[in-house]
């Protein structure tokens, strides 16, 4: 399972949800379905994005965890 680890690297940046939602331009409903893991896919515009607004990687904030099943 692709765990979405943007809890951290919002706290390490000290971001809010609406500030990335707002650098980004993705709606805080969508990046909110990211966040929980409800998200089945992500573009990766939407991520090339979110790892320049959060100055990181994208294995910064995307966890494999393995035996994990999607909620």
């Amino acid at each position: 399972m692709i765990r979405v680890d943007l809890d951290v690297m919002l706290a390490r940046r000290k971001m809010s949800m609406t500030e990335l939602s707002n650098r980004v331009g993705i709606t805080m409903a969508n990046l909110s379905i990211l966040k929980t893991g409800k998200a089945k896919a992500v573009r990766f515009s939407t991520l090339e994005a979110i790892c320049r607004a959060l100055s990181c990687q994208p294995g910064d904030i995307l966890i494999y965890e393995e035996g994990g099943t999607q909620p």
